[in-house]
């Protein structure tokens, strides 16, 4: 049986689900869909056990504690790969390859994205088997899916002579994301949903990389080779990795080389790359709307309703899309969905910090919201998991008070250490050097008012910490 060492890219932003994907927290780590599992967590659980290999995992180095708690939840090993930036598909695919090609060089890569939706587990590791089976003599073979609709989101891809089976055919061309009219002619011919899934010796990826795209293999190897261990992390070389040309591996490789091949996949797949498209995978009521949260919905057909926190109420409606948050409210039409990506941008032009940052903010001892702010003073809701520690660390612009809501909290201040339990609290003031731990078996969970001239982040002096953001 041939070994297959999966390459998931998960380092992506996921701004066309906005506002629930942010930058500070995007789609692939959320649960978007029935169960509590994020799609990263479902593509780890996809590629465990036999024939997969502990997966190497590429993001954003911004991401490193969430992919790492994340695999933990799930029970899965492997190696995390920080990029300084984001580059594109091909950089991360050609790290991956050169980074197969050394921890598992008789075996074949599956490159995954961690924000897809598949919904035949098992169908999947057939599909990526067979496909590993014509890898290993030379192709990059991509895993095509059959169009269930003339969809104008995903490019195509046509398949040329077979190759030994009726599913797995020569790659012949692909073509891009299609107009309406055109769209329809592709499925009548035959043509596949490009999936972005692709499998490869890591030879055969270096090799064509070499030839089509030199400036973006030699950028990833200069990379790695200059790559330094963070705690448990690989973290690329900077300056050599801004250096590769931001392209996707399709226009990069899979357009030019004459290696490849197609195999029609067996499973149901989803990109869920915007609204619409989760409305089209979820399980819909008898008016076809998809419900999720504190909702109301009177008279509204075919739309997806969803709410964190707040009541969400609609009158009227169809073919909507009414996504609310703790701080943000979208409401588009189904077929507007697709441009949320414009809508962010221009949110990111006047400055709105709702279009990058959630009102929560996920750390690695656990997370911390915002619940109100004003002239001179901050309040922030702080939750702390057991076990864990931030940093010793000083403000010159605020001091703070914090009141245990849960739990017990271990203080550090000047040295001192004290013991704070549930509705006590404790003074630190400017300068002071402090330190918050939670020591129990419970997560911590307390009430922090800042007060001061100046109340942003980048007001920490990190002295130490365990996390290496020292």
């Amino acid at each position: 049986m041939t070994l297959i060492l999966p390459v998931i890219m998960a380092g992506g932003a996921g701004t066309r689900l906005w506002p629930l994907s942010r930058d500070s927290m995007p789609k692939q780590f959320i649960a978007l869909l029935e169960d509590d599992l994020s799609t990263f967590q479902a593509t780890l659980l996809r590629v465990k056990g036999a024939p997969f290999l502990p997966p190497i995992v590429i993001t954003n180095h911004e991401f490193r504690f969430i992919v790492a708690e994340q695999m933990q939840v799930v029970g899965v090993e492997g190696q995390i790969v920080l990029e300084p930036e984001r580059r594109d598909s091909a950089a991360a695919i050609a790290v991956g390859a050169l980074l197969a090609s050394r921890v598992a060089p008789d075996a074949v890569a599956v490159a995954l994205a961690a924000d897809h939706v598949v919904e035949n587990a098992a169908a999947f590791r057939a599909d990526a088997l067979a496909a590993a089976e014509f890898a290993a003599t030379g192709l990059i073979v991509t895993l095509g899916i059959v169009p269930t609709a003339p969809s104008v989101a995903y490019g195509y891809i046509e398949a040329g002579e077979a190759l030994g089976d009726a599913r797995t055919k020569r790659l012949k061309r692909f073509v891009e994301k299609p107009d309406a009219a055109t769209a329809q002619g592709y499925l009548d011919q035959g043509f596949l949903w490009n999936s972005g899934n692709f499998v490869f010796a890591a030879p055969t990826m270096i090799e064509e990389l070499t030839r089509f795209a030199p400036d973006v293999i030699a950028a990833a190897r200069e990379a790695l080779d200059g790559a330094t261990t963070d705690l448990d992390f690989i973290r690329l070389d900077g300056r050599a990795f801004g250096r590769a040309p931001r392209i996707s591996i399709d226009y990069a490789v899979m357009e030019k080389t004459q290696h490849a091949g197609v195999i029609a996949a067996g499973f149901d797949w989803s990109d869920i790359g915007a609204w619409d498209s989760i409305h089209e995978v979820m399980d819909k009521d008898g008016d076809g709307n998809v419900l999720r949260g504190p909702v109301v919905a009177l008279d509204t057909t075919n739309s997806l309703l969803r709410s964190d926190e707040m009541l969400l109420t609609t009158i009227g409606l169809t073919d909507m899309v009414v996504v609310a948050t703790r701080d943000a409210v979208l409401v588009a039409s189904k077929s507007a969905a697709p441009h949320v990506k414009r809508l962010v941008e221009t949110l990111k032009q006047q400055g709105r910090p709702e279009a990058t940052e959630h009102l929560r903010i996920y750390r690695p001892w656990g997370w911390y919201q915002r619940i109100d702010i004003g002239s001179r003073f901050q309040v922030k809701r702080i939750n702390v998991k057991p076990g864990a520690k931030l940093s010793l660390q000083k403000h010159f612009h605020r001091s703070e008070h914090w009141v245990v809501v849960r739990g017990t909290a271990e203080v550090t201040l000047d040295g001192s250490v004290s013991h704070i339990h549930e509705n006590e609290s404790i003074y630190l003031p400017i300068g002071c050097a402090h330190r918050l731990c939670n020591p129990g078996k419970i997560e911590l969970e307390l009430i922090e008012v800042q007060v001061g001239s100046y109340t942003g982040e980048d007001d920490i002096i990190r002295i130490e910490d365990i996390y290496a953001r020292a």
